[in-house]
């Protein structure tokens, strides 16, 4: 049903708020249908905010974005869809090991890649996307330091 939505009805997300009602309904159909995906967003949560410099915000289109310092590292919808930016590379890396790491369900054929969390398991795989992605911008920060 989200895959219809954004298809068909995607264009509604310019409409200030309308996202993250749609977030907000989606929330609730998960609390109904498979409410350990919201503690295990949680616990996604809880994990990553530990990170040294790391913050949690809305995104503009729903969800749960996760930040370091300024840069997106990437956002959870209520539904349990992971939306992350990669390189091009390490995301044809990924969709090869894993045949559930999917191209962005939106923007096709670039870094972005999309992950349905449906199971604990898929919970923990989450995370190590996240501390892959997080080193990547930490290890980005400390040589814009060391640079004479």
């Amino acid at each position: 049903m989200f895959n219809f939505v954004v298809k068909y009805w995607g264009f509604l997300k310019f409409i200030p708020g309308l996202p993250h009602l749609f977030d907000a309904w989606l929330k609730l159909w998960t609390l109904i249908t498979n409410p350990k995906l919201l503690d295990w967003i949680d616990d996604v949560e809880k994990e990553i905010l530990t990170w040294p410099g790391t913050t949690a915000t809305t995104h503009k289109y729903g969800g749960l974005q996760f930040n370091y310092g300024k840069t997106e590292l990437g956002h959870i919808h209520s539904n349990g869809l992971l939306d992350m930016l990669l390189n091009r590379k390490l995301k044809q890396q990924l969709m090869h090991l894993n045949n559930r790491v999917q191209d962005h369900h939106i923007l096709k054929n670039t870094g972005w890649l999309s992950f349905y969390m449906e199971t604990y398991g898929d919970k923990e795989f989450v995370l190590e996307l996240f501390e892959m992605v997080y080193q990547v911008h930490v290890d980005k920060t400390n040589n814009k330091r060391n640079i004479p």
